[in-house]
């Protein structure tokens, strides 16, 4: 007989492998304490919700600590939330911002060891927050309003109830088990009307890399030769004299430019290379667990290859695995870098399309977070890669990802979180990308504290509470870059921005992917009527390009709040004493002052909720 879910709970607790009625309660339990998981805990805590984070190794941090990746890619300009945090705990620990641009590929770059002494201080200041360590969950199932897990620690099966569970695995276990659907690999574009997306959709995942951090050792440590050895799969990592065909003959680079690619501080070297390095093909998503342990077998046994090859080939033999990084038997980090998991079935689904034209659609309104890397994917190591969509850097704006892409449909009280959120392969190109995933787990943990302390479910609770609770931790809504978010008036741009009211403007500068408020920028009357139409609708539209100044600003606030002229007047102007500098009703108002006085004044972001695909709820 198959036992599975509840009965096989309490099978386990008729054998007294746990006690019956033994059950831990927390009002939210996170499967994963990776990046996203991590952070989903932090946010969760802060707010008040009794929170656990349940995590298979002894460290935190994922994909940035766990994994090896300790050099972050994207959002330098868009500091906010946890992502800022663990900045600044990272430049403080090394002195100073410009400490942490040791290497090339990246301005923030750290020991793994590192980020994981930050992340378990954070955690450690959190007195709503417990971890887990080396303990892991084994079964899940909906019981009435809360989710029973069945978590694996100290080698006995332990019982946990949770009001809201979250899934923030590296590969989306959590919600496999629970039988939400998925996809993996690369969409077709007839499905997602993505222009660059495949004809055909397929199976195919990105290369994953089993990171090595090496350092020197003054003498010669070259490791034995690994099983296999063969030199020709890493001919071309750089221009040498073993090189004869590279793959990508535009992108070849010096040894010495190779090495010093992840360089870290105090005198380390991430190996995570991507041309011809120790990039592997392999999709362990659906694998079983024997399965997946053969295929980070093989991966490390690529990774060693490409050690062996740096070390014998190229003369690098003064380089080793370092030995006060990872507490591991063979010095390589715990797991490999997933660059990609399950995408769930979400309420709402995340497309490229949605980056690229922002306001043709109305996702941006319920915008939790931000991201700013080009779409770009590793496929070299996948035997046909040549066929397959070139998406190395490919540009896009920098762009706000929406609350729903968390939400699975269909499943009270579970959210999905990390690299398995509801977006398309082509999006997950840049959403993969770390301060992005922290800013995922952020958002998420605020949803999930907000759903607990009302006894709700997720799906339930306004999109604008969520938001609230990032702007109040310090985070961004949209990617403008006109304000840091430290600035006093960052609120009022970013919540007038989500009401769509005044809408950003996206650029590519060289290798920058940017968005704009424009703030300086004056603004003309059919611009804002426009704007405002959005969220009042009784507002008249106008062709006139006469510029906004504020007596202007000031009838179209009575017309949109139904307001007499006289009173909205007065309101305006003790608004304008308190926030504007030299403000005359007939001088012309810039963007971000209109902003200001409209969020003062009418306050639309509380006024007028949106549900979570960005429609207002008109009252």
């Amino acid at each position: 007989m198959r036992f599975t879910g509840l009965k096989y709970l309490q099978l386990l607790a008729c054998l007294g492998l746990f006690a019956c009625g033994s059950a831990e309660r927390y009002d939210v339990v996170i499967v994963g304490g990776g990046a996203s998981g991590t952070a989903a805990g932090l946010q969760a805590a802060r707010m008040g919700a009794r929170t656990l984070i349940v995590e298979e190794f002894d460290w935190l941090g994922g994909m940035l600590t766990s994994a090896g990746v300790s050099a972050t890619d994207g959002n330098y300009r868009l500091r906010g939330g946890i992502w800022d945090e663990f900045r600044t705990e990272l430049a403080r620990h090394y002195g100073c911002d410009s400490a942490l641009i040791t290497g090339w590929v990246s301005n923030v770059m750290f020991e793994p060891s590192v980020g994981d002494s930050i992340f378990k201080r954070l955690v450690a200041r959190e007195p709503n927050l417990t971890v887990w360590y080396r303990s892991a969950a084994e079964t899940a199932e909906r019981g009435k309003d809360v989710w029973r897990l069945g978590v694996r620690r100290d080698g006995r099966l332990r019982q946990v109830e949770a009001g809201v569970l979250v899934d923030a695995t590296e590969l989306g276990d959590v919600a496999r088990m629970a039988g939400v659907p998925y996809d993996v690999g690369m969409d077709s574009s007839a499905v997602t009307h993505e222009d660059i997306a495949p004809a055909e959709a397929n199976g195919i995942v990105q290369d994953l890399t089993y990171v090595a951090v090496l350092k020197d050792y003054g003498r010669d440590v070259t490791i034995p030769r690994p099983d296999g050895y063969d030199p020709s799969l890493f001919a071309c990592c750089c221009v040498n004299d073993l090189c004869i065909a590279p793959k990508e003959p535009h992108r070849m680079w010096s040894r010495e430019m190779m090495i010093t690619y992840g360089k870290l501080p105090d005198g380390k070297y991430m190996i995570n290379w991507p041309i011809e390095g120790n990039d592997y093909y392999v999709d362990m998503i659906d694998m079983t667990p024997e399965e997946r342990a053969d295929a980070v077998r093989r991966a490390k046994n690529h990774t060693l290859s490409f050690v062996y090859f740096l070390q014998h080939e190229l003369g690098f033999n003064t380089l080793g695995l370092a030995d006060d990084e990872f507490p591991t038997e063979d010095r390589l980090p715990f797991i490999p870098y997933h660059r990609e998991s399950r995408r769930i079935h979400g309420v709402v689904r995340f497309t490229l399309n949605d980056i690229t034209d922002p306001y043709a659609g109305t996702l941006y309104r319920t915008a939790v977070g931000v991201g700013d890397y080009p779409v770009d994917q590793h496929h070299t190591r996948y035997s046909g890669w040549d066929e397959l969509p070139d998406l190395y850097f490919h540009p896009i704006p920098s762009y706000g990802f929406p609350l729903g892409i968390v939400i699975p449909a269909g499943f009270p009280g579970l959210l999905v979180a990390e690299k398995s959120v509801s977006v398309t392969n082509l999006v997950n190109g840049s959403t993969r990308l770390q301060p992005v995933v922290l800013q995922i787990g952020q958002a998420t943990g605020a949803l999930a504290a907000l759903a607990a302390a009302a006894g709700v479910d997720p799906s339930e609770v306004a999109v604008r509470r969520v938001q609230e609770a990032v702007l109040d931790a310090g985070g961004y809504l949209l990617p403008y870059l006109d304000l840091p978010a430290d600035d006093p008036r960052f609120g009022a741009m970013q919540r007038i921005g989500v009401t769509g009211i005044l809408k950003g403007r996206g650029a590519n500068v060289g290798w920058e992917n940017q968005t704009w408020f424009d703030a300086d920028r004056t603004i003309a009357e059919s611009e804002l009527r426009e704007g405002l139409r959005e969220v009042y609708p009784s507002v008249r539209p106008s062709v006139l390009e006469t510029p906004v100044d504020g007596a202007l600003l000031t009838a179209m606030l009575a017309e949109a709040l139904g307001k007499p002229a006289g009173d909205v007047a007065a309101r305006t102007e003790r608004a304008a004493a308190g926030l504007l500098s030299g403000y005359d009703p007939a001088r012309p108002l810039t963007r971000l002052e209109c902003a200001l006085l409209i969020d003062a004044v009418a306050d639309p972001f509380h006024a007028d909720e949106v549900d979570i695909y960005g429609n207002y709820k008109r009252k």
